[in-house]
């Protein structure tokens, strides 16, 4: 095995999912995800509204889709749903042996429900079940914002038997909450006869954008003490977070359904490239490893964990301690956490709902253009 792929291996074998954080036409079409599949231990992919707006806007690859749509004169939300339902299910062909050969826990491809109904619960559903009909792919998983509208339709989907990846976790009241969802959800499924085998999901803790904000803060301060705790409060969140998980799926409640058949509910470390340039390129990863966990890498951060990673096994369950002190010290420079998980969920809303508004004029003056030229 060569030393670039080192880390990679020394991560999954210290059980760790490696997902891949991007996708594209030209990703899908070149055979790179594939390699990525057979040479660097990716075993699933997420998107997001941002990632397909930067897939979609660039055109390439989905020129012949954008002329076929437009001479059916489709709507330009059904063209973009047909562009990035036909991704993710290439996707989940590519991957479709990694889900057979992991029972259905890996081998996963995620695709958002439309984030302009992330404060509507009924909408969601009804958009969940839409997306996996439309995927029509056991491996796929729908992503559901973590608000408070998304956690009654956690409960619903899954209750319906759909997987889900639980999306836009910044805080650990919420996190529970979400856990909380998904157990319902199991107990849901289990009353309707639906195999509880068969239902996976991952929770989608973000980490950078909390140093990223925090940061700033304890900038602002500009006490020695402030500048000491840089780059502290979002490994101390995400632990914490992995501390939450292992009390939750050890109760009683959720042992019971485990014995008939449920999965946990794994921590997925999302928003892993690191936003100051200060901090090694790899720290996410790095100091986020745990068992049962998913780390979804953009590129940049999986080509650099290849290169210098520094895997030295379990970096999370021994650091409850530190990471309560850590957290502690930021409220107590006048920091408010509440304040800031707020914030960030607000906007991480906000910024899925922006990138997918300009994707959708992006497709709009595309099929004016397609239609134009065909006429």
């Amino acid at each position: 095995m060569s030393s670039t792929v080192a880390p990679l291996k020394s991560l999954s074998d210290a059980g760790v999912s490696i997902w891949l954080d991007d996708l594209s036409r030209k990703r899908i079409e070149s055979g790179n995800l594939a390699e990525l599949v057979e040479n660097s231990h990716v075993v699933g992919v997420t998107t997001n509204p941002s990632i397909f707006q930067g897939a979609i806007g660039s055109g390439e690859g989905y020129e012949e889709q954008l002329a076929d749509l437009a001479v059916r004169k489709v709507t330009v939300d059904e063209a973009v749903r047909m562009m990035t339902t036909a991704d993710v299910r290439a996707a989940a062909d590519i991957l479709r042996p990694v889900y057979e050969t992991t029972q259905g826990r890996d081998g996963r491809v995620s695709i958002e429900v439309d984030p302009r109904l992330a404060h509507e619960t009924e909408a969601t559903v009804a958009e969940a079940k839409q997306l996996a009909w439309l995927v029509d792919r056991p491996n796929v998983m729908i992503k559901i914002p973590a608000t408070l509208a998304g956690l009654p339709a956690i409960t619903e989907v899954i209750g319906l038997g759909i997987s889900v990846n639980v999306t836009l976790i910044f805080s650990l009241d919420r996190y529970k909450a979400v856990m909380d969802a998904y157990l319902a959800g199991l107990e849901k499924a289990r009353a309707r006869g639906i195999d509880l085998s068969t239902i996976h999901s991952v929770a989608s803790f973000f980490v950078s954008r909390v140093d990223a904000e925090i940061d700033k803060r304890l900038d602002k301060a500009g006490t020695d003490e402030a500048k000491g705790l840089k780059g502290k409060a979002a490994l101390a969140n995400a632990r914490l977070a992995y501390e939450a998980y292992e009390q939750v799926f050890a109760s009683e409640r959720a042992t019971e359904l485990e014995a008939a058949g449920a999965n946990k509910q794994r921590p997925l470390w999302a928003s892993t490239g690191v936003k100051d340039p200060a901090y090694k390129d790899t720290l996410y990863v790095d100091e986020l490893v745990a068992p049962g966990t998913v780390n979804t890498m953009p590129e940049g951060t999986l080509n650099a964990t290849a290169d210098h990673g520094g895997i030295t096994g379990d970096t999370v369950t021994g650091g409850y301690e530190q990471a309560r002190a850590d957290l502690a010290a930021v409220e107590a420079l006048g920091i408010s956490y509440d304040e800031v998980v707020q914030q960030l969920e607000d906007e991480g809303v906000a910024k899925f709902e922006i990138a997918w508004t300009d994707l959708l004029g992006t497709v709009s003056a595309r099929l004016a253009g397609e239609e134009a030229q065909a006429k």
